[in-house]
């Protein structure tokens, strides 16, 4: 899986590693869109107002999806 970052008006693919997911504990198996909504509660920050968007915690960009590699 890969996440898409916007940063400084260009876009990026990220491959999630396992340090990115330290302290998520999964209880159930789950599918790409399910751990892409949980990698964005974990590694995001939600700005509503002026930008509306889900900012990265570690200021490498704005989270704009996610890419489920086959």
């Amino acid at each position: 899986m890969d996440l898409i970052l916007l940063n400084d008006g260009l876009y990026h693919l990220v491959e999630v590693t396992k340090s990115m997911t330290d302290g998520i504990t999964l209880l159930d198996k789950t599918n790409c869109f399910d751990l892409c909504d949980i990698l964005r509660l974990h590694l995001t920050t939600y700005y509503d107002f002026p930008v509306n968007a889900h900012v990265m915690k570690d200021d490498t960009g704005v989270l704009m999806g996610c890419i489920c590699n086959g």
